[in-house]
């Protein structure tokens, strides 16, 4: 199987969903069936607090 390939606009939609929204990096991971370790990534490459 390989490495999915997400848009920046997918990313940064689950990174609103977390920062704007309230929701936690956990909910969104299971929703999206992706691990947490990928949102903490992308939040550090877009300069996410």
């Amino acid at each position: 199987m390989g490495k999915a390939n997400f848009t920046d606009e997918f990313k940064l939609n689950a990174i609103k969903q977390i920062t704007e929204r309230g929701y936690s990096v956990a909910d969104v991971s299971r929703r999206f069936s992706l691990s947490t370790h990928s949102h903490y990534s992308w939040m550090k490459r877009y300069n996410v607090p």
